[in-house]
């Protein structure tokens, strides 16, 4: 008898999960089999580790695609290589990394501006400043939370040179509306027409045309 069709799940690690209750996972990953993880072993995520070194914990060539949702700002400079090199080991030949993470020179023109205190946005963590985008959220950071600090930042260009340099076959760089820089690695066999179109149907369809 012939076995029913049963689609293909594709799988995201969501690196920098967080609480699970309060999922940034971005919208073009519904549907997919979600795996968490995290530094912080009081989220409950599914792998505890750091993105600097997985290899203990995932094997090559096994996510379909990496997401990335400010995270890696929270590393020291010397450590955004090594991160960068395992998301490029972890990720399938036609997988991706999707990541977001603060504009150091949209910040800066802020800072020009003076006023560093005045609340920018509302998160789920609470209000931030021109000071949290810059370092961390401090409210975390004075309740205990040291993980929230920020140690190093990023502009499209020196992100983008990064991950040239972590051996991506092309990257997609581009500032978003909310103070914040987008970014999609492609790997050697990724298919870029059918990411455009996952891309064109959200908010960052502006990547697409990187």
């Amino acid at each position: 008898m012939n076995q029913p069709f049963r689609p293909i799940t594709r799988r995201v690690l969501d690196a920098g999960a967080g609480p699970k209750s309060n999922s940034r996972l971005h919208p073009i990953f519904a549907g997919w089999t979600v795996v968490r993880l995290d530094i912080n072993p009081a989220v409950q995520p599914d792998i505890i580790g750091t993105i600097t070194d997985l290899r203990a914990r995932i094997p090559n060539a096994s996510f379909d695609a990496i997401w990335s949702s400010h995270n890696i700002e929270h590393l020291h400079t010397f450590e955004v290589p090594a991160a960068l090199n395992e998301f490029k080991r972890i990720l399938k030949p036609d997988g991706f990394a999707f990541m977001t993470c603060p504009d150091l020179e949209q910040i800066g023109k802020l800072i020009a501006g003076g006023d560093v205190e005045r609340t920018i946005y509302q998160s789920p963590a609470g209000p931030i400043n021109v000071l949290d985008m810059l370092f961390g959220h401090s409210a975390s950071i004075a309740r205990g939370n040291t993980y929230m600090a920020h140690n190093t930042g990023f502009t499209v260009n020196n992100l983008g040179a990064a991950l040239q340099a972590a051996g991506f076959r092309e990257s997609w760089v581009a500032p978003g509306k909310a103070i914040d820089l987008w970014a999609i690695a492609l790997m050697p066999q990724t298919d870029r027409q059918q990411l455009q179109k996952l891309l064109a149907r959200t908010e960052q369809r502006f990547l697409a045309l990187v």
